[in-house]
């Protein structure tokens, strides 16, 4: 971005579901502060049919165009995660910034060579975990720092989405299981409330698919000072997503969409911070929420920082060990799991 304009100017690394709710919320943010300027998927087609739809100045059949575009300021992965490491590692090597969806990569020592890599290229990288960036999860924090519920001991959620004919979930080779696709919110949430420290322990029980993908899982993560967090997700029907923090003092209540919340309760108060109109169709509730992220990441930007403080980099390394133990716990693992674990231990 040039010094003397603070418009960030976004390259979309996919067309899918995702990239369109994606484009789709920043029509909902000042068009001064930010534009979409290029996309790019596998097929050049339907790169072009989404440029045509969102307005978009140029579509590219390839990745590698995009990353060699001098007008992007940073790049919206919005893949599916088995690619999300390449792709990610593509685009900072470009020197370009980047917003990955989550999960950040499909294992930690993923998640650990896309840090070194911006580090070592001095870009922005940071883990679209949006759910840090809506008000309720603001208020959280700011309850949370005056104590208002003297101290935290408990926290309960649960995600759950009838999503078994979705079939990149279902393919171990795509990445599939409701760890990485629904886990990973429920592990961030318990991250952000206790703090991004390594639980002493992980418990974790989960039921398979033929598949080898794991469709219902409960993980409990016990922390330090007798703190506790269970976690509940499932891909084969829909739970309210509620979810719970519990202190000495007081217990927040968020009622429903745990992941992409605009309700909660503490002590008979009720906050509501009610999403503004789509002005499109989207595919995913709730996804005109995407906004905050893009909205953090652009005053990020103008502020000169390489990783986001809401978000840093090395608490989606410490989420991405606690899925991997979840994982391994219950015998899902993917194909670059064990080639990246034999890189990790030569770089450290």
């Amino acid at each position: 971005m040039s010094k003397s304009s603070t418009m960030i100017r976004w390259g979309i690394c996919s067309a899918g579901k995702i990239s369109h709710d994606f484009l789709v919320a920043l029509k909902t943010l000042p068009p001064e502060d930010h534009k979409a300027v290029a996309i790019a998927s596998r097929d050049l087609a339907r790169s072009q049919e989404y440029a045509r739809k969102h307005d978009i100045p140029r579509a590219y059949g390839s990745y590698e165009e995009l990353a060699r575009d001098p007008d992007v300021d940073i790049i919206y992965v919005g893949s599916v995660h088995t690619q999300h490491h390449r792709l990610a590692i593509l685009f900072l090597q470009a020197q370009k910034n980047v917003l990955c969806e989550k999960p950040l990569a499909m294992n930690a020592a993923e998640v650990r060579d896309m840090i070194r890599v911006a580090r070592e290229h001095n870009v922005f990288l940071m883990e679209g975990f949006w759910t840090r960036f809506f008000p309720v999860s603001e208020q959280i924090r700011t309850l949370l720092a005056r104590k208002a519920l003297g101290d935290v001991k408990v926290i309960q959620a649960h995600l759950g989405f009838p999503m078994e004919d979705v079939q990149r979930l279902v393919d171990r080779k795509l990445g599939g299981g409701v760890i990485l696709d629904l886990g990973c919110y429920c592990v961030q949430f318990a991250s952000m409330v206790f703090g991004p420290e390594k639980p002493q322990s992980i418990v974790t029980s989960g039921i398979l698919r033929d598949t080898g993908v794991d469709e219902t899982v409960c993980i409990i993560l016990n922390y330090s000072e007798k703190r506790q967090a269970v976690l509940t997700c499932t891909m084969v029907l829909r739970l309210p997503g509620e979810a719970l923090i519990g202190g000495t003092e007081g217990v927040i209540q968020i009622p429903s969409h745990m992941n992409c919340p605009t309700i909660m309760y503490l002590k008979g108060n009720r906050w509501e911070w009610p999403l503004p109109p789509s002005p499109e169709p989207l595919f995913f509730e709730n996804d005109i929420g995407l906004r905050y992220e893009a909205e953090h990441v652009r005053q990020c930007l103008l502020d000169g920082l390489k990783e986001s403080p809401i978000m840093p980099l090395c608490e989606s390394e410490i989420i991405a060990t606690i899925l991997d133990e979840a994982r391994r716990q219950i015998g899902v693992f993917y194909e670059g799991d064990e080639t990246n674990k034999d890189q990790s231990k030569n770089t450290k």
